[in-house]
């Protein structure tokens, strides 16, 4: 992937003609079409009315970063482009491929991928999975597709246990006008070996996007995901609210790889959460950038015995932009253990937030935990907050919270400076050296993008 040409596109909305289009606002009408268009079985139909409702009688949150400025009435909820899903390449519409390939899709999927997937607004246009993980069984499918194909597995695990539908103000919208994503399903005692990819562009001017990512990874089994988010430069708001639903069985393991960079006018409401049972892990690797607000807290809840949750991630707040992002470790089961190591950088009049949790039952004895998070400060305006919480139900738990806040110092850039450096090779050098521990952890291309995306949002600022 090409993180300058990840940036190009930012400012080439290149739409292509749309088979649908909905009004802007949301009524009980729309919720139905939505699901008439995808010819849904009728539970699915009756869960999406469910979650309307639940949205229609619930007020926005009245904490974390204000949405006062978000139009709900303003936004397009159902946006589809002119063009059916394919795994052949060479079908997709020329506009939209030109936008996927300047990201490096299809491509990628060649050199380093076990699978991809690519949505445009509301739908996905192509997907595809290497022969040899589907002679393992392994299933990668658009979630649209999986609902027709594999109803009885969907519709036991689709927004139960993990996220219901009454989870909060925007998976109740969510889940009434949810459309495309990932489903993916690894039977037991398989690895695979490739990463497998999802990459989400949101092109319509005050558009919505709520893409739906449902992961089952069996038992003894290992994967690998990735998805990439981005939207162009609107004059108006537009807002992305998607949902992750990880399931990682016993003894499994699961690294989910997340890299979203959505332009200044976006809000960016995304739920995250995995459900882990006896010895299993899950891995959080994050990168947030961007978006004008984001909230976003990647949550574990370790059900079984030895259960693990590692989180790793990074925020960028720049010019008017406010990162509100964490974790969220819930500790169900004993011997259990969770690590959160949140990392921000702020500039301008940017504010980045931690807001985590961490929660230990009483059951959950010999639990073991540990918080860090990092600031940089890179001026005088920059803000950063820290909002942990941590609730602690038993005296047999072991945990340690640390936060730290650096500025960009003038004495350090004085000491790279007079070592021959100039004043923006020594702030990058900085930069990078606070980035490590997250763009270390990422696979290579996209340890170079993540690299890049920053360094171009620290060039924003100062033009």
């Amino acid at each position: 992937m090409n993180p300058k040409s990840l940036r190009e596109i930012y400012d080439e909305p290149n739409i292509s003609k749309s088979k649908y289009t909905s009004q802007f606002g949301l009524n009980k009408k729309l919720v139905i079409e939505i699901s008439k268009q995808k010819q849904e079985p009728e539970w699915m139909l009756k869960k999406r009315l469910q979650a309307f409702d639940f949205y229609q009688k619930t007020p926005l949150p009245d904490w974390g970063p204000s949405l006062a400025n978000l139009n709900l009435d303003e936004i397009r909820y159902f946006v589809r482009p002119d063009t059916e899903e394919t795994n052949n390449w060479d079908e997709v519409p020329d506009e939209i491929k030109s936008t996927f390939q300047k990201l490096g899709i299809p491509e990628a999927e060649h050199k380093a991928l076990g699978g991809v997937g690519a949505q445009y607004d509301s739908d996905i246009v192509y997907h595809n999975l290497k022969q040899s993980l589907q002679d393992k069984g392994v299933i990668f499918e658009n979630m649209d597709t999986a609902v027709q194909k594999y109803p009885d597995l969907v519709k036991k695990y689709f927004m139960t246990k993990c996220i219901p539908i009454n989870d909060h103000k925007f998976i109740m919208l969510h889940g009434a006008v949810w459309s495309g994503g990932t489903f993916i399903y690894v039977p037991p005692n398989v690895t695979v070996e490739l990463p497998l990819q999802a990459y989400f562009r949101m092109n319509m001017q005050s558009g919505g996007q709520f893409e739906h990512t449902l992961i089952i990874v069996d038992e003894g089994s290992e994967l690998e995901y990735i998805e990439g988010c981005s939207a162009p430069r609107f004059e108006k708001s537009a807002l992305h609210a998607g949902c992750v639903e990880i399931f990682v069985h016993k003894n499994a393991k699961v690294k989910y790889i997340s890299i979203e960079n959505w332009s200044k006018n976006t809000y960016n409401l995304n739920t995250k959460r995995a459900i882990v049972e006896e010895n299993g892990t899950i891995q959080w690797l994050n990168g947030n950038m961007g978006s004008g607000v984001t909230m976003l807290y990647p949550c574990s809840v370790l059900v079984g015995e030895g259960a693990k949750s590692d989180s790793l991630g990074i925020a960028f707040a720049g010019k008017n932009q406010i990162q509100d992002t964490g974790s969220k470790v819930i500790h169900v089961a004993p011997d259990t253990s969770s690590t959160i190591s949140s990392k921000s950088i702020s500039k301008s009049n940017g504010i980045s937030n931690y807001r985590g949790l961490v929660r230990v039952l009483p059951k959950a004895i010999n639990s073991v935990i540990s918080v860090q998070c990092d600031a940089l400060l890179l001026n005088n305006g920059a803000i950063s907050n820290t909002y942990p919480t941590m609730k602690i139900e038993n005296n047999q738990t072991e945990i340690t919270h640390e936060a730290k806040v650096g500025r960009l110092g003038e004495a350090e850039l004085f000491f790279l400076e007079s070592r021959g450096l100039s004043n923006d090779q020594a702030k990058r050098m900085i930069i990078n050296g606070f980035s490590e521990p997250v763009i270390k952890s990422l696979p290579l291309e996209y340890a170079v993008e993540l690299n890049r995306l920053i360094e171009l949002e620290i060039q924003d600022d100062d033009s």
